[in-house]
């Protein structure tokens, strides 16, 4: 009998937790380590200034956060990274991002608006001026 397993791809990570994961500056380092390809653990752990169960436990936080995975082969632990948890927090960030932009873009349609409303004022007083004096 045959039986098929459906694929489903990975929920997104709850933002929070991928935030918390990009917290650490180690961490960070570890990730921008990994978006040049896969590495083991002893790799990865080579330029930190910290022991190797501190980088195990950095990687556990990565791990739970959905940001990387790692997989072992032999005695060897190879990382990855997960694009999934990295994409979530760039959308959270454009959606940020574009809604700020129009609110400053607004601000400035305001400013210019205000500012041309005001020129016109401002040259009919000095035009006014010149005429009193002569």
């Amino acid at each position: 009998m045959l039986q098929y397993t459906s694929i489903r791809p990975a929920p997104e990570p709850p933002i929070d937790v991928v935030f918390h994961a990009l917290s650490d500056a180690n961490r960070r380092a570890m990730v921008d380590r990994l978006l040049d390809g896969p590495v083991s653990v002893s790799d990865l752990a080579r330029p930190l200034a910290i022991s190797l169960p501190a980088v195990m436990q950095h990687l556990h936080v990565l791990e739970a956060s959905g940001v990387v995975r790692s997989h072992k082969v032999g005695r060897v632990r190879t990382c990855e990274i997960q694009p999934l948890a990295l994409s979530t927090a760039e959308r959270w960030i454009s959606e940020r991002r574009a809604t700020w932009e129009a609110r400053l873009d607004r601000l400035g349609e305001f400013l210019a608006a205000a500012t041309d409303e005001s020129e016109p004022s401002v040259q009919s007083k000095k035009t006014r001026s010149k005429r009193r004096s002569q």
